[in-house]
């Protein structure tokens, strides 16, 4: 019973079989998206033999997704998302497929690789938001934290996972199999999706274009528990985010080796990982904003702690425990952002919720390599750590809505979501 307690909470595979064709879908599908950022990398590299251009990658999918993506949250609550999710899975599928050919076909054009990246971000885009809204109408509201506890296991599982078996593909077949397993992965995503109900947003429909993309952002910015949750994990990784000063770290404290920092960089993800597979006891948190907060506090202070270790196995511990944190603090942010939006904003609301996941990060990464070259490496890391942690603070006491947002707890009986609150 314990045990039941603290690991991860099934119910929603159990009791929503339209739930879990999807997460299993999606979750074949995740694996396969990992292998194609894998191989897109590599490929690049090798063309070109420059980490400029590998790091160009990266630019071309933040780019449309920053974007586009509040728009295509615009058009998630125009249109019967399950439609949306089907036709914009079937052109990701193309495009996986098209990866896979220009590779069989020997091509080494990166030109070619960045439009597809740049295409695949934009119906990423479109594609996020509304699979975003799906969760809170397959569960209860009693379910969706542990729901998105599972979407996020399965996230940092592919993070793990499916990069460690890219490479092993890549050196036994070659990239191109890496391609093409994505492709056919999508197989799964799709069959998911495909056997849903039709869900059009509940209270209607809203013209999408601007005035319905500055609706959905005055919701988030009236709605305490919404603008708080966001403000957090913006607060949490464009403070905090420290991935850019591993290697720098790494050859300070290290030795500098390939081996040290494959680990410092898999140890948040296996935190992640962790922290999801145990994440029973998040589903009866009644508090869930402070809750959310005090993870980010924990998050900056596994970051402060990383920054001034000199043991690699402490290292990866504090790092580890900062990827847990921060597993826990989306599930929240995700759970909230869920419960405390009507159905008629939802893929508005996922849409931000998606920037901030996605672009956030990489505004803490330069921010890191910023003060890293400016100051020291470890600094750049336990000035984020600090200001992460204020962060949190400053948040609670501006934001005492979001810290008294309370919900009902998974095994008690399922309430209706909030109202939001101002």
């Amino acid at each position: 019973m314990a045990r039941r307690r603290v690991l991860m909470d099934l119910r929603p595979l159990r009791e929503s079989p339209a739930f879990r064709r999807l997460w299993l879908g999606w979750g074949l599908s995740s694996f396969g998206s990992q292998m194609t950022s894998f191989a897109v990398a590599l490929q690049v590299y090798e063309i070109t033999r420059s980490s400029l251009a590998v790091g160009a990658v990266g630019l071309s999918m933040a780019l449309p997704t920053i974007l586009l993506a509040l728009v295509g949250g615009a058009v998630a609550d125009a249109v019967d998302r399950r439609e949306l999710v089907l036709i914009t899975s079937a052109c990701l599928t193309v495009v996986s497929a098209v990866f896979a050919a220009q590779a069989f076909a020997g091509m080494r054009q990166v030109w070619l690789l960045y439009g597809l990246v740049a295409v695949q971000s934009l119906l990423n885009a479109v594609n996020a938001p509304a699979r975003g809204t799906f969760l809170s109408r397959l569960l209860p509201p009693h379910l969706v934290p542990a729901g998105a506890a599972l979407n996020a296991f399965t996230f940092h599982a592919s993070m793990t996972a499916g990069t460690a078996l890219a490479g092993v593909i890549t050196a036994v077949w070659g990239l191109k199999i890496c391609y093409l397993v994505d492709a056919l992965s999508f197989a799964a995503a799709l069959h998911g999706v495909a056997r849903l109900p039709a869900m059009p947003p509940e209270a209607g429909t809203a013209r999408p274009g601007l005035r319905s993309v500055v609706d959905g952002l005055r919701f988030i910015r009236r709605t305490a528990v919404v603008k708080g949750a966001f403000l957090a994990d913006m607060s949490a990784m464009a403070l905090g985010a420290p991935m850019a000063l591993l290697p720098a770290i790494n050859a300070e404290h290290f030795g500098g080796g390939p081996e040290t920092l494959g680990l410092l960089t898999a140890a948040p993800t296996v935190g992640g990982l962790l922290g999801s597979a145990l994440s029973g006891p998040v589903g009866r948190v009644r508090r869930q904003g402070r809750a959310m907060l005090v993870a980010g506090a924990v998050w900056g202070a596994g970051l402060v702690g990383f920054g001034l270790a000199t043991h690699l196995g402490t290292a990866l511990a504090l790092l580890a425990i900062a990827g847990a944190a921060d597993s826990v603090s989306v599930v929240f942010r995700t759970a909230m952002a869920q419960s405390a939006t009507p159905d008629s904003h939802r893929g508005r609301v996922s849409a931000a919720e998606y920037v901030v996941g996605a672009g956030c990060p990489y505004l803490g990464n330069f921010r890191a390599g910023l003060v890293g070259s400016l100051v020291s490496p470890a600094f750049g890391v336990i000035s984020g750590g600090v200001a992460t942690i204020a962060g949190a603070a400053l948040i609670g006491l501006l934001l005492p809505a979001f810290t008294r947002y309370t919900t009902e707890a998974s095994d008690q009986e399922p309430a209706r979501p909030p109202a939001p609150q101002s």
